[in-house]
């Protein structure tokens, strides 16, 4: 490893001069590398004999760019047997978002200032901060696959999250906490949307409301799996929105749940009426396949709450100049939330007042700490007055004694 001064004329016939690094890399290839200041120089130098003695240094030359590494990391998700959504959204992010502000990029420039000022190229471009945060996840593994292919030695998009985990508790942002009437529907609401479902998808919304089960579960439930002698029904596969039958989404996403009367009920006469299905599916589409995603929103749960008045108004106004009302639920997770809080809160309230570990297993959460990180506020305290006051008795009639 040496450095070096090299002088010579340009074609304009002024001297110039530059510091060269002379080195050999991990393979034994001779590397020459040029800088205009001696100390950048030496840093280079320093830092790459301890990278060679290492074994991991990866010369310039040597590396590739961010759209190459990409189009490996999209290889190796599909090789991987990743599902096709998530395979969808690493091309959007890598094709939208990553190639066109940084594709040309190689590898060992993308240092931690550099991964900050991509991200702040996003959010000049209109990216929104979640937008923000998703896209430099998935920069973050496609360096991690290029790490892995010894494409590069350091994944600067980790070390900024390492970073940024070991900071202060009090100095992290907090996170919103999801609202009964925003993002949990209310029990007069669930009751208008009971009260107005009709049709082909009444069966589907009763049984998604009073089960929690997720949309994916819901195209994929099987007559088999569902005992209507006993009332309960097994969570044993989804179809995902592409029409592809897999596995729940983890391990604990395989669960039993019990039915109340209302959805076995309800079964008991959508099964004399259901479409034919090879497949012997529950809720199958017309011709007797998996149902569309977007047909079990916009024909079933999104006229629904029209039709029971659980609306919001929107910006744009109809000819009489009134403001046109929406859903004021736009998905499947709204019904499931709801579950979760019947499954939490008080019997005098009309919940179920399940225990958290309870819960956990109802919903096919992967951990409790998902169910708590989740649903955490909405367990009911303790009533902290009531508890005060017992013990201040206590004390004086010890004391009295």
């Amino acid at each position: 490893m040496s450095v070096r001064k090299r002088k010579w004329k340009g074609s304009d016939g002024i001297e110039k001069e530059a510091w060269v690094v002379n080195y050999t890399d991990t393979k034994g290839v001779r590397r020459l590398k040029t800088f205009t200041r001696k100390k950048d120089a030496d840093e280079f130098a320093s830092k790459a004999d301890v990278e060679v003695r290492e074994g991991v240094h990866v010369a310039d030359s040597a590396t590739i760019t961010i759209a190459e590494a990409g189009k490996l990391w999209l290889k190796s998700g599909d090789a991987g047997g990743l599902e096709r959504t998530t395979l969808d959204q690493r091309q959007q992010h890598l094709n939208l978002h990553i190639v066109p502000l940084a594709g040309t990029v190689k590898l060992t420039k993308v240092t931690a200032p550099w991964v900050r000022s991509f991200q702040d190229d996003l959010r000049e471009r209109g990216r929104s901060a979640a937008m923000v945060k998703r896209v430099t996840v998935s920069l973050g593994s496609i360096l991690a696959d290029a790490q892995g292919r010894g494409l590069i030695v350091r994944n600067s998009v980790h070390e900024l999250s390492k970073a940024r985990s070991g900071t202060k508790a009090s100095e992290k942002r907090a996170t919103a906490k999801i609202r009964v009437g925003v993002d949990i529907p209310t029990n007069a609401d669930i009751r208008a949307i009971l009260d107005a479902a009709a049709g082909r998808y009444r069966p589907l919304l009763i049984t998604m409301i009073f089960t929690g089960i997720r949309a994916s579960e819901a195209r994929g439930l099987r007559w088999e799996d569902v005992d209507l002698m006993k009332g309960i029904l097994h969570v044993r596969q989804r179809a995902d929105r592409y029409g592809t039958v897999g596995m729940p989404k983890s391990e604990a996403g395989q669960r039993t749940i019990p039915l109340p009367p209302m959805v076995v009920n309800t079964l008991k006469e959508w099964n004399l009426a259901c479409p034919k299905s090879k497949a012997g599916l529950v809720f199958p589409n017309q011709a007797g396949n998996i149902e569309f995603h977007n047909n079990m929103l916009h024909r079933g749960l999104w006229p629904t709450q029209v039709a029971a008045g659980v609306v919001v108004a929107t910006d744009e106004r109809d000819e009489e100049g009134k403001p046109v009302m929406a859903p004021k639920y736009t998905g499947f997770h709204a019904l499931r939330h709801w579950y979760a809080s019947w499954c939490i809160n008080r019997r005098s309230e009309g919940g179920l007042e399940l225990t958290a570990k309870a819960v956990q297993s109802r919903m096919g959460h992967s951990s409790i700490q998902v169910t708590f990180d989740t649903y955490g506020h909405l367990f009911p305290s303790v009533d902290e007055a009531a508890e005060m006051a017992a013990a201040e008795n206590a004390l004086f009639a010890i004391n009295a004694t």
